[in-house]
């Protein structure tokens, strides 16, 4: 994101806002994978999840606990990804670090196993000789 573009996460209409607390807030993702597809978002503008403090993780993680109790009752997936992208290598676009908890349905993949590890596709099938 160029320099001169204000952080998108930091700068979110408070509508956007579904949950918060004193780390952070939760907000559905404005380009979901899935149904209720949902981004946990540290107030503090940290690009990794290594910078948080204890506390500040607990905090987010008790949102995405909030967040999943919510998606369960709103949609009932039949499990979820989470995932943090942590630096560019990773695959991060915006320099503020965003936990994704996408929810997962019956069907929605012809194969959903290996989850996470389809972001290499060479070493998402583990399982096969």
């Amino acid at each position: 994101m160029p320099a001169d573009k204000p952080c998108p996460f930091c700068t979110l209409p408070p509508e956007r806002i579904v949950l918060r607390n004193a780390s952070g807030a939760l907000v559905r993702d404005g380009y979901p994978v899935s149904p209720g597809h949902s981004l946990v978002i540290p107030h503090q503008h940290t690009g990794s999840f290594f910078d948080l403090t204890v506390a500040e993780r607990n905090d987010l993680l008790a949102l995405l606990d909030q967040a999943k109790q919510q998606l369960d009752a709103l949609h009932a997936p039949q499990g979820y990804n989470i995932g943090i992208n942590d630096g560019a290598a990773a695959g991060q676009t915006v320099a503020h670090l965003h936990i994704h908890l996408i929810p997962r349905y019956t069907g929605d993949s012809p194969d959903p196993r290996g989850g996470v590890r389809w972001v290499i596709p060479d070493k998402a099938v583990y399982w096969q000789p």
